[in-house]
């Protein structure tokens, strides 16, 4: 692929079902909210080089991948390894209505918290809290920009944990079809980051929606309840119809979610 057009169509041209599992699908540096979008509802997710040294080191570790046409790169590669495209497989996902918590949080929930939740009340907030403090600093200025204006279209959704006023929890994910696929989440109160996962996916339940994606397979996903499916399965899913309207707002209880969400040990 040559050029770097900046509506989403240099994704349309990968060929997913023959793209490395284990590597990344693509490189491509434009991250215009029109590109993020064509490239979540293609089952695509983009992981930024923090700086030029990971720059490097994506054209290091695969311009031979690239060179015999196993991994798709779009525009001038002295650009375009700036932006890693993945499309894992297995791909980890859950219910949005089946969000595990431990059964400890379980218990200090239905006990009575001082927290409540809410969704898209604070997005901008989330991501700045998911950015803090990273190591790898995938959540890049540019690429929090295209997802504000995602989120200002209804494209990309929030749920929040707050403790009187404080933010003390939150996850982030982007539409694509009837899936919501989850990018980041973070707590400064043990379990807040599990309640807003929950949460979140209660309420796109709501909406209509059918399956979170939590991109990377790991123990803590896991946990959560994700299982692996293959990428042609979840491929499939996106094709589904989309999920009419915004999430449910206003805010409630976390007790709430201690109710919905099956416990685990």
């Amino acid at each position: 692929m040559t050029g770097a057009p900046t509506d989403g169509r240099w994704c349309e041209a990968l060929d997913l079902a023959n793209a490395p599992g284990d590597a990344p699908a693509a490189f491509c540096a434009d991250l215009s909210p029109s590109s993020l979008l064509a490239a979540y509802r293609r089952g695509l997710f983009p992981l930024p080089a923090a700086d030029e040294y990971a720059a490097a080191l994506n054209e290091a570790l695969f311009e031979g991948r690239v060179a015999d046409g196993s991994i798709g790169l779009s525009g001038a590669p002295a650009q375009a390894y700036r932006v890693a495209w993945w499309s894992p497989d297995p791909r980890p996902v859950l219910a949005p209505d089946q969000v595990h918590l431990t059964r400890r949080l379980t218990r200090r929930l239905r006990n009575g918290t001082p927290w409540s939740a809410t969704a898209d009340r604070a997005f901008g907030e989330v991501l700045a809290a998911c950015a803090a403090g990273r190591e790898q600093q995938w959540l890049t200025a540019e690429l929090r920009a295209s997802l504000e204006r995602l989120h200002r279209d209804g494209f990309a959704h929030s749920a929040e944990v707050w403790e009187g006023g404080e933010l003390v929890g939150g996850v982030f994910g982007v539409l694509a079809g009837p899936v919501l696929s989850l990018d980041s989440m973070f707590h400064r109160r043990p379990g807040a980051g599990q309640v807003a996962v929950a949460e979140l996916g209660a309420r796109f339940a709501e909406a209509g929606g059918e399956l979170l994606d939590a991109q990377w397979d790991s123990p803590h996903v896991r946990a959560l309840g994700a299982r692996p499916v293959g990428r042609a399965a979840y491929l499939a899913r996106l094709g589904r119809d989309a999920v009419p309207g915004g999430l449910p707002g206003g805010e409630r209880p976390v007790a709430r979610a201690a109710v919905l969400a099956p416990a685990r040990s």
